[in-house]
């Protein structure tokens, strides 16, 4: 038993990522840790969204493996890839939100699919997931309503709501205002104490690289591969200076 629960959460080996002939990143090797808020970094165009999508099962790797738990992800059927996928927690870029659905009725969606609950008792974890997040009592109003940080909000909560043993975030900072994204990286590191999950980030911006990550990847747009792992604090003074340049921007 403790054998197993020393084992990494995510295990990812020789992983090749590509559309078609044009190779996005390769050679990836890495491991996430349990319990700690990992962020994949880099530039514009470096490929951190689309190791996201390969990591939640989203799109095949054109070579390698991902392990959950010891499992890999692609070598079983799906009704056991979908077991996996229910302990994902998963929040796209601005809430991706059913604009026609008030916020109760988006954050119940996961528990629909997944869940063989009772109509009051998903509208019990759905407001459960709502107050962890700030949004208690926000249930019967519309996306449109809402500000952009409280839409985020909004998909962190159907994020959480089946109580996953690893959320990904997808640069849940872009386009706040830096108080919001402040807020939003406090709330980040509350859910990953609060409900005990492994917290995976894909972001760009700095303050929140230095204020969440325990450890971080980062992606190179120029050799296509992984170039540095580690705390953030620590990758500066990598002997790599294009990761020294990313970490340091608008330094003085």
């Amino acid at each position: 038993m403790e054998g197993k629960e020393a084992r990494p959460l995510v295990e990812v080996r020789g992983l090749t990522l590509a559309y078609g002939q044009r190779v996005i990143q390769q050679d990836l090797h890495f491991e996430i840790p349990r319990g700690e808020v990992f962020v994949i970094m880099g530039g514009s165009g470096c490929g951190k969204s689309t190791l996201m999508r390969h990591l939640i099962g989203l799109q095949r790797p054109a070579a390698g493996q991902i392990f959950y738990e010891g499992t890999d992800f692609w070598a079983v059927d799906e009704t056991s890839r979908l077991e996996i996928r229910r302990r994902i927690g998963v929040m796209f870029q601005q809430g991706a939100l059913w604009s026609s659905m008030t916020l109760r009725e988006n954050v119940t969606l996961p528990l629909v699919l997944y869940s063989s609950l009772t109509e009051p008792e998903r509208r019990e974890m759905a407001e459960l997931a709502l107050a962890l997040v700030g949004l208690g009592g926000a249930g019967e109003r519309y996306p449109s309503e809402l500000s952009g940080g409280m839409r985020k909000r909004a998909g962190i909560a159907r994020a959480i709501v089946l109580s996953p043993r690893i959320l990904f975030f997808d640069e849940p900072s872009a386009g706040l205002d830096p108080p919001s994204a402040r807020r939003l990286d406090d709330l980040i590191l509350e859910l990953r104490e609060s409900l005990g999950a492994t917290v995976v980030v894909v972001t760009h911006e700095l303050a929140s690289i230095f204020a969440i990550a325990d450890d971080a990847l980062f992606l190179d747009a120029e050799r296509h591969t992984m170039i540095a792992r580690g705390n953030p604090h620590e990758l500066l003074r990598s002997a790599d200076p294009v990761v020294r340049e990313f970490l340091t921007r608008g330094a003085s």
